[in-house]
């Protein structure tokens, strides 16, 4: 044994190696157990790192004890709301429409559809649409032939499926909350945790890519989040004085669709074509004006200063993050997508300027 001095290395390295391979099957097989409840866990994470800053200054403020609870429950607890309180509204908006849904049927099917007074004033088409309705929806036995079919088509049948979905999404969204609540009270301790591994495993390069994809992280929730809400705030001031329908809702969903770059306008454009269907011009335009300057000035202006400022990204790849994040992540893509282009345009910079990057 003695005249093998290799023995004891060889034998650590192939420890070295069985370990790897364990640690990657078993993480893998944690991947998999988990894996539906993956975008649970991300978006935790998304909110604590946004929230982090806001809760440390309430911990300097309010000093935890040894086992406080309160503080992470009442962050969990708020944030739990700014979610709930907006589709409460929209459920209840959506229940005090039914009535009138089921009306509007039980009418149809004895009386047919008539065309709406609106048809006839659209400035172009109006003639050959109002015809068209007369033809296929007045009488009753059009409109029941359309019912049926509706009732018989693949949206219908998938609509079926979506309350086993909504009973999930509302399991994700608790679970949310609950790692939420725990990455609250736990963050120092996992803050400190997750520097010592990334300094163990790549060096001083570790900790500056996850600096930068943490202030990406807050760049983004300055820029699209923050700003997408302003732009509702503004819209639904325009559209209550304009004569849009429920425009609490619309300024709610103007905000959403202005967290994506570019998708406020298909909301204040529908809200333009209502009033325009309801015979006041003037006003459509006015929504259709005011937004595109909001949008324009938001796009432009606000947004590229707030997250290429904090991610030193070029407006250029802030974009692309974003839509191809969207695009691969779903809405998880609105955070991950500038992350990672953040991480690679850092890596990028410390190699091209001939910088060690470990």
């Amino acid at each position: 044994m003695s005249g093998d001095p290799l023995a004891p290395h060889g034998a650590s390295r192939v420890q070295q190696a069985a370990k790897l391979v364990l640690a990657l099957l078993l993480a893998g097989l944690g991947l998999w157990t988990l894996h539906r409840y993956v975008p649970a866990l991300i978006w935790a994470a998304i909110l604590a790192i946004a929230f982090w800053p806001l809760y440390q200054r309430a911990m300097r403020r309010w000093p935890p004890g040894q086992h406080n609870v309160m503080l992470p429950a009442a962050f969990t607890a708020v944030i739990g709301l700014v979610f709930i309180v907006p589709f409460g509204m929209v459920a209840y908006q959506a229940g005090k429409e039914v009535r009138g849904v089921y009306e509007t049927i039980d009418k149809a099917r004895t009386d047919g559809i008539p065309p709406p007074e609106w048809l006839g004033h659209l400035p172009v088409g109006g003639q050959q649409a109002t015809q068209w309705w007369q033809d296929n929806l007045s009488s009753p036995d059009q409109a029941e032939d359309l019912l049926k079919r509706a009732r018989e088509s693949r949206l219908m049948a998938n609509g079926r499926e979506l309350g086993g979905e909504a009973v999930h999404r509302l399991v994700l969204f608790g679970f949310t909350l609950l790692t939420l609540f725990f990455l609250f009270k736990e963050g120092e301790r996992l803050n400190d945790q997750l520097r010592r591994a990334s300094a163990r495993a790549f060096g001083p390069a570790g900790e500056r890519i996850g600096r930068q994809m943490i202030a990406s992280v807050h760049g983004t929730v300055d820029g699209l989040v923050l700003v997408g809400l302003g732009e509702g705030f503004l819209m639904g001031i325009v559209y209550l004085f304009t004569g849009v329908p429920h425009p609490t809702l619309f300024g709610l969903f103007t905000a959403i669709a202005a967290m994506v770059p570019f998708g406020a306008p298909a909301v204040f454009g529908i809200a333009a074509l209502i009033v325009l269907t309801q015979g006041s011009v003037f006003a459509a335009i006015l929504i259709a004006v005011f937004g595109f300057i909001v949008t324009f000035v938001a796009d432009h202006f606000i947004r590229p200063s707030l997250i290429g400022k904090t991610t030193r990204l070029p407006f250029l790849w802030v974009l692309l993050g974003i839509l191809g994040g969207v695009e691969t992540w779903g809405l998880l893509g609105l955070f991950l997508g500038p992350a990672i282009m953040a991480a690679l345009m850092l890596l990028w910079r410390e190699w091209s300027e001939g910088r060690d990057a470990g």
